[in-house]
């Protein structure tokens, strides 16, 4: 067995393992500061809308010398002070998009890319845009996430109960949250595919939750007839045993989002799969975090707070104590017993070992027999 599965066989027993129910407020504070780091670069930096949400046209060259910064600059002040964007493609070409132009304004950009380019006019390719039609998408995305919500929900409290509910969607909203701030902080472009990314990386972030509450789940039933273990610590033990099961999902879920992210994006100069890639990757990684450190721990605090189980962790704390002293007694016990079996002259006699001095007088008598 590899080291690796003999970890997570060990983990899986229970025979190793980690405290994160105990050191949840640290991973609680590391979530609200990372949330509003999130915030904070969503407010002060907002959005990158795509054109698709904001209207414009659309340009693409043939393959240039000219660097993307040069043609951002030559199509702003082609489009009279609109703004643009461009990317190198990787077959070298550019892809400039302009915010704001109507069917009017693009020709005369058009042949103003071109000339200062200095490419043929008929080679750049236009594409147009209206605004509504991005605003037909992201209503449609709003209203496909809240619907997911409710269901949800709904699910969970069924399947469950509404605590692992409240869990999962607390979850859901942190993981969304943090995606959209790194998006608002890299700056990247929110189109479409950004929008697939996010209501994708909600299936994969309710997965490693539900994992996670289905273990809990089995393992917490009729836990009051037992003292063993409290809420807590049951809790506990599943996240760990699930622990090296959900670092395996992830990490192979990561591993192609991250070849489409900085090979595609970065090296092969992909930029159009950047919106979905970075969705993905931030996506998926903090989906495997939120179920770990926020949903199962947030799923025992709320339990914890019920009478049956803090009478349980009362009868747990008990049993422990009164295990405790017992084993001190005992221990305080084993001299005193030791010293009580001391023979006359001192030395230490077995448990079924007479002194010699109590076996005075009992033995036969010397002589002959009568």
């Amino acid at each position: 067995m590899s080291k690796l599965g003999n970890i997570g066989a060990r983990l899986y027993r229970g025979e190793v393992g980690y405290d994160f129910i105990g050191k949840r407020k640290i991973w609680y504070g590391v979530s609200i500061l990372i949330t509003i780091v999130a915030i904070v670069g969503l407010g002060v930096r907002g959005l990158n809308m795509g054109i698709e949400f904001s209207g414009g046209a659309v340009f693409t060259t043939p393959k240039t010398s000219v660097s993307a910064s040069e043609a951002q600059h030559k199509a702003e002040s082609a489009a009279g002070g609109h703004q643009a964007m461009a990317q190198k493609l990787g077959d070298g070409a550019l892809r400039i998009q302009i915010s704001g132009l109507d069917t009017k304004q693009a020709v005369p950009v058009q042949e103003g890319l071109a000339k200062d380019l200095n490419v043929p006019v008929k080679d750049v390719n236009t594409q147009l845009v209206g605004p509504s039609w991005g605003e037909q998408i992201a209503n449609k995305a709003w209203l496909g996430l809240g619907i997911f919500m409710v269901l949800v929900v709904l699910y969970l409290a069924i399947a469950f109960e509404w605590r692992m509910a409240v869990a999962a969607l607390v979850a859901l909203i942190h993981d969304l949250t943090i995606t959209v701030g790194i998006y608002a902080l890299v700056g990247f472009e929110v189109t479409p595919g950004t929008v697939i990314g996010l209501l994708t990386i909600l299936g994969y972030s309710l997965y490693d939750t539900v994992v996670v509450f289905d273990s809990l789940k089995e393992a917490s039933k009729d836990i009051t007839k037992q003292t063993r273990f409290t809420y807590s610590e049951v809790a506990n033990r599943s996240i760990n045993g699930t622990l090296v099961r959900s670092i395996n999902t992830t990490v192979v879920a990561l591993l192609p989002v991250a070849g489409l992210l900085f090979v595609g994006g970065g090296v092969l100069g992909a930029g159009m799969l950047n919106d979905i890639s970075l969705a993905l990757f931030v996506g998926l990684a903090a989906g495997a975090y939120s179920s770990i450190f926020i949903a199962t721990p947030l799923v025992a605090d709320l339990k914890s707070r019920e009478p049956e189980m803090k009478a349980l962790a009362k009868r747990v704390k008990a049993k422990r104590a009164a295990a405790a002293a017992k084993g001190a007694s005992q221990e305080d016990a084993a001299p005193a017993a030791a010293d009580a079996e001391d023979g006359d002259d001192g030395t230490v006699v077995g448990p079924r070992q007479q002194p010699a001095s109590r076996n005075r007088g009992r033995g036969r008598p010397s002589g002959k027999r009568r």
